[in-house]
């Protein structure tokens, strides 16, 4: 990889900051709508909880800059030196590639978020790093990214990584970050939006959502998944829904 000359450097400590401040608007603008509808949804959910929101509003904007520097190595990189596998053209790489590389981006992020999730739960790492968002009980809407900042780097890295080696399309990567951030909130928001019937639903039973996520918070060794229940039932942790 060649030097990054003096210029170079400073662009790519901008496109870091600016990726850091995109993250943190992003964050506080889509927990803050969830948040909201929560209000109007399940009203007096939230009561009491303020104390427990300030801190997940807290170690969030935190995590925002630990998401935002590899994220701006990645706009640099792409931009300026053409060293990612993102590319522009739709025709770049055949048509049906789009939707198979969104799959194979959101299971290889759930693959490595469930291993690295049930390391985490280990007594000793637990209390290092996972604990500070198990400290969220109940979660929120504001405690997707309530994370320690250890935390927050093996969850910072994934997509960052892959797009080096996956070839995706740019509109492809945007649909990935925005189920990420959609799913990631509406997990932890404390109800569920989805009908019961989808939930109970045979697709449901391969697909997270609140239900699914809320158990592994009141249980803590079980339901390790991000976006799929495909480790969870094949390595036996999955214990099923909650009604959150």
């Amino acid at each position: 990889m060649p030097a990054i000359s003096g210029p170079g450097l400073w662009a790519l400590v901008l496109s870091a900051v600016a990726m850091t401040a995109i993250v943190g608007v992003r964050y506080l603008a889509t927990s803050g709508l969830f948040a909201w509808i929560t209000t109007r949804v399940r009203p007096g959910l939230y009561r009491g909880m303020n104390r427990q929101i300030r801190a997940e509003i807290g170690w969030s904007l935190a995590s925002s800059a630990i998401y935002g520097i590899p994220a701006g190595v990645v706009a640099w990189g792409w931009q300026a030196r053409g060293w990612t596998r993102i590319y522009t053209d739709p025709i770049g790489w055949p048509l049906w590639w789009m939707p198979l590389s969104l799959l194979a981006y959101l299971f290889l992020h759930d693959t490595w978020f469930y291993w690295t999730h049930r390391w985490m739960h280990w007594p000793k790492v637990f209390r290092i790093m996972h604990g500070v968002h198990h400290a969220s009980r109940p979660p929120t809407a504001w405690a997707a990214m309530s994370f320690h900042p250890l935390e927050a780097v093996t969850g910072a890295i994934v997509i960052p990584a892959l797009v080096f080696f996956v070839p995706i399309h740019v509109a492809v990567l945007g649909l990935v970050l925005t189920i990420m951030t959609v799913m990631g909130i509406a997990n932890h928001m404390g109800w569920e939006m989805f009908p019961r019937r989808f939930v109970e639903s045979g697709l449901g039973h391969w697909l997270i959502t609140a239900s699914h996520h809320h158990r592994h918070h009141e249980s803590y060794r079980c339901n390790y998944g991000l976006y799929f229940r495909f480790w969870d039932h094949l390595c036996g942790t999955d214990r099923g829904i909650s009604q959150p």
